[in-house]
């Protein structure tokens, strides 16, 4: 899945203050293999750019420094991220501490492998300071199992040159004013049916477009984590989305144009318009110097603010030998010192409200409306059973763009061969 790949490309990544003294560890250095007085904590995660590294490594030398006691190894897991974790969790071989993606977090935590962490939290700890969508991401009736380390929302791009060429003046403000707007950036020059230009850049991916749901009430799954995406909710949420690509001709998908995703579609010129997350801004800053762009949060959609999270938190496993000196590496690198570091280049944008606030993020013409939308964002996530539905809607939700069958069809197709999986796993 293209989201994936660009989460792991770029960590949508983050840190904390506050535990227990390590000094005053209960651990015992041989639980992880101590070097001398050191207790030895092990953390595992998926690979980052050359510049997320870096950061990672300053602030681990940063925690170090504060906690002489205490010795981080770092283990960078390549492929199949969560394959491997889940394998390890099993077979008892897992790090103490290790990065979970909202998304999978609601089927690890019924699992019951990961460490609650309630009793370790203190005042200190400053829970009210993270965006209340992205820590919830992480609990599960009333405990918590993970702090989230860094975010990205969804916000809409849009190419300066172009709205001024078109005589547009500012961004759209509704779903409604999206479409009028990408109607006048579609450019057909030889008037063949496929544009040079599509004034929007879309995906077909539920991970796009889940978040449309809510504003209409409806839902990804129900109560029971059965897919429930196949009402009318859903068909009004999405129908905009299949008229713009099939009748309209103003949206289209990067692998229209020869390209691999939205950003490199937006830094080429073949969308006017993309809604990305803020991995895109260090690309396009890094590919195309000469586009002149800008971000806004995403058009209202039914009168409603709307937007996707995606986050990722860091983890106790239950099995730790080192748990104690495992929280104080947990709420250092979620913590305001660590998350600051990590955080300050804005490859990654903090959870914590007072780091935004003191790196300036709020204010800043391109990362602001990124942080504007964690206030109100859903986490990517719906239950244990997501990857089952997001297969079977990414296959029908791309067969109703084509035109092989119409939206309604589709979405009731994916709902029932879901469930129908879904069952008979359980």
């Amino acid at each position: 899945m293209k989201i994936n790949k660009m989460l792991a490309t770029v960590g949508v990544t983050g840190m904390l203050l506050g535990g227990v003294l390590a000094g005053c560890s209960s651990d015992s250095s041989s639980g992880s293999g101590g070097d001398g007085d050191k207790t030895v904590v092990e953390l595992a995660g998926w690979g980052a750019s050359p510049e997320e590294k870096e950061l990672l490594q300053q602030t681990l030398e940063a925690f170090e420094e504060e906690h002489p006691n205490i010795e981080v190894k770092h283990e960078v897991v390549s492929d199949q991220y969560m394959d491997v974790m889940k394998t390890r969790l099993v077979g008892g071989e897992a790090a103490d501490v290790f990065y979970l993606d909202a998304s999978e977090a609601p089927g690890l935590i019924d699992t019951g492998v990961l460490e609650p962490l309630n009793d370790y939290v203190t005042d200190d700890f400053d829970l009210e300071d993270f965006q209340e969508p992205l820590l919830n991401a992480f609990k599960s009736d009333g405990t918590y199992y993970g702090f989230p380390k860094d975010f990205s929302t969804l916000s809409l791009f849009y190419n300066k040159e172009a709205f001024e060429e078109a005589g547009l003046e500012g961004p759209p403000e509704t779903w409604e004013e999206l479409q009028e707007y990408a109607e006048k950036l579609t450019v057909d020059e030889d008037g063949d049916g496929q544009p040079e230009r599509f004034g929007l850049g879309i995906s077909q991916e539920l991970a796009r477009q889940f978040y449309k749901f809510q504003p209409h009430g409806g839902q990804v799954t129900d109560s029971e984590g059965k897919a429930a995406f196949a009402g009318d909710n859903a068909i009004a949420a999405l129908q905009p989305v299949v008229d713009m690509y099939t009748d309209e001709k103003t949206a289209g998908l990067p692998s229209d144009v020869g390209t691999d995703w939205g950003g490199d579609m937006f830094g080429q010129g073949k969308a006017a318009m993309v809604i990305e997350g803020n991995w895109t801004i260090p690309f396009l800053e890094n590919n195309f110097q000469q586009l002149e762009f800008t971000t806004t949060e995403l058009p209202t959609i039914n009168g409603e603010k709307a937007t996707a999270a995606f986050t990722v938190a860091y983890v106790m496993n239950k099995e730790s030998e080192v748990k104690d000196a495992s929280w104080e590496l947990i709420s250092y690198l979620t913590g305001k010192d660590g998350m600051e570091i990590w955080t300050s280049k804005g490859f990654a944008l903090p959870t914590r409200q007072s780091v935004a606030e003191e790196l300036g993020y709020a204010d800043d013409p391109l990362r602001g409306s990124f942080i504007e939308g964690s206030a109100y964002a859903q986490p990517w996530q719906a239950g244990k059973n997501l990857p089952t539905i997001m297969n079977n809607f990414d296959n029908q939700f791309s067969s109703a763009l084509l035109g092989e069958q119409s939206l309604e069809e589709a979405l009731k197709k994916a709902q029932e061969t879901a469930n129908k999986e879904i069952g008979s796993a359980n």
